[in-house]
């Protein structure tokens, strides 16, 4: 009790100080360096168990902040700063404004950017069977789909939105936690993935996308934010009409390099080619190496705002989600969804509230799912109950929690891109997530028989 107690307070004031306008960084790495302190007094290793210790606990903090800053710049930093640089070559080189020209004319057709909106989201859902990674998919759609639905009059916030929740719902059938939940349901890959788990994530997504329909406009008619369309006339751009697809060239690259047409490869090499692409371009049509190699600049001061603004707020997130991890937090409530009530529906929705609790507080989609979908097979056992009646609602709560929480990675890096607070884009996936929420409940009740037999 006194592990929940502890994570809670720390959590509240973290939240407290950055709604007071603290730098969200500053004051996520001050409550998760408080933790890991208090994490040693109380006798706890604060290193995960990949980590070699120093052998005193306290320097192990720095080791584990070191690792950290390592770890994040080195690979999930570098794809945010490639793509933010390759986002800051595309307005450079004309781009992004060739793509609002084009698109503006067919998209006028459309009376309300929210329709277009909601458009923008069920693509930002398709393509999470390309990119598995909820942050990697946040920031792609950052540096591809934001800028145009900006220009094309939908606010920033609802924007953000829209990129941030996409995989907020499972849909790829061979992502590592369908397999495990898959295996905790005792059923085959195929029949849980396609036949159980699909229909309900459909009829989720499609009630957030109602929900991001009414919710943004209420939000945006609440504050009383007045978006339109850029008016083409003037953007002055004298780059050519074909530059429009360059700005979408790696998404066409992720879905190509995929392992089944080409070779698979990293969404930081496939940025790579596409940056290389667009200098060739660039020099073909200027014949001028100077202009190209200024223009490249541009993308490499891109990528160091990026490390400024996401990469070390997405640091002190880590160090955050760890402080409440070893102070015993996970843990505690593991235990207590352990002790709750006996009837299906009720363990049902006690272990969702509490997956969910988990992945909003720690950032963390995998790591509460991972540790609490160890628990079904013995508790179906013992209940009687169909375990995948279980499992679903909490795979799916664990993903719907993190897209709630500030200091989960897509959240950050999507918010860091948009320069806008966490908690804004918090607000603005509140009650879309919500909404998922209650339909997977609903969903699972009719479609997955809760005894099997």
């Amino acid at each position: 009790m006194i592990e929940i107690l502890i994570g809670a307070l720390v959590a509240v004031g973290v939240g407290r100080y950055i709604v007071k306008g603290y730098s969200p960084t500053g004051v996520l790495l001050t409550g998760g360096l408080l933790l890991l302190i208090i994490s040693v007094i109380m006798g706890k290793s604060v290193l995960p168990a990949s980590v070699t210790s120093t052998g005193y606990r306290l320097i192990d903090i720095v080791e584990y902040v070191k690792n950290l800053l390592m770890s994040r710049g080195g690979d999930l930093g570098m794809m945010i700063m490639v793509l933010c640089g390759f986002a800051s070559y595309m307005t450079h080189i004309g781009a992004n404004d060739v793509v609002v020209k084009l698109a503006s004319r067919p998209l006028k057709m459309i009376n309300s950017p929210y329709l277009l909106m909601v458009a923008a989201y069920i693509v930002a859902c398709l393509m999470s069977l390309a990119v598995s990674s909820a942050t990697g998919l946040g920031v792609l759609l950052m540096a591809t789909l934001f800028p145009v639905m900006v220009n094309m009059g939908i606010s920033r916030g609802a924007a953000a939105a829209i990129c941030a929740s996409p995989a907020s719902i499972i849909l790829a059938p061979t992502s590592g936690d369908v397999i495990l939940a898959a295996q905790a349901s005792e059923m085959p890959l195929i029949d849980f993935a396609f036949k159980t788990t699909l229909p309900i994530s459909i009829a989720a997504i499609l009630g957030m996308c109602i929900a991001h329909f009414f919710w943004q406009r209420y939000l945006d008619r609440k504050e009383h934010i007045e978006t339109e369309m850029l008016d083409v006339n003037e953007i002055k751009t004298h780059a050519p009409n074909f530059y429009a697809i360059l700005p979408f060239t790696p998404i066409i690259g992720v879905l190509v390099f995929d392992g089944k047409w080409l070779p698979e490869l990293h969404i930081v090499a496939i940025i790579i080619l596409c940056m290389m692409l667009s200098a060739v371009i660039e020099f073909i049509r200027s014949f001028s190496a100077k202009e190209v190699f200024a223009g490249l600049e541009v993308a490499y001061r891109g990528m160091a705002d990026a490390f400024a603004q996401v990469v070390m707020l997405l640091v002190a997130a880590g160090v955050f989600a760890q402080g409440l991890t070893t102070v015993g937090f996970i843990h505690a409530l593991i235990d207590g969804a352990q002790s709750l009530g006996s009837g299906a529906i009720v363990m049902m929705i006690a272990l969702v509230l509490i997956t969910m609790l988990a992945a909003m507080t720690t950032g963390s989609g995998n790591a509460p799912f991972y540790a609490f979908v160890e628990l079904i097979p013995r508790l179906a056992s013992n209940m009687g109950v169909n375990p995948a009646y279980l499992t679903i609602p909490m795979l799916q709560a664990s993903n719907l929690g993190r897209t709630l929480s500030p200091v989960s990675g897509v959240v950050v890096a999507v918010s860091g891109m948009a320069k806008i607070s966490p908690f804004e884009v918090m607000k603005r996936v509140s009650v879309p997530v919500l909404v998922g929420l209650v339909i997977v409940i609903v969903a699972t009740e009719i479609l997955v028989p809760s005894t099997l037999g």
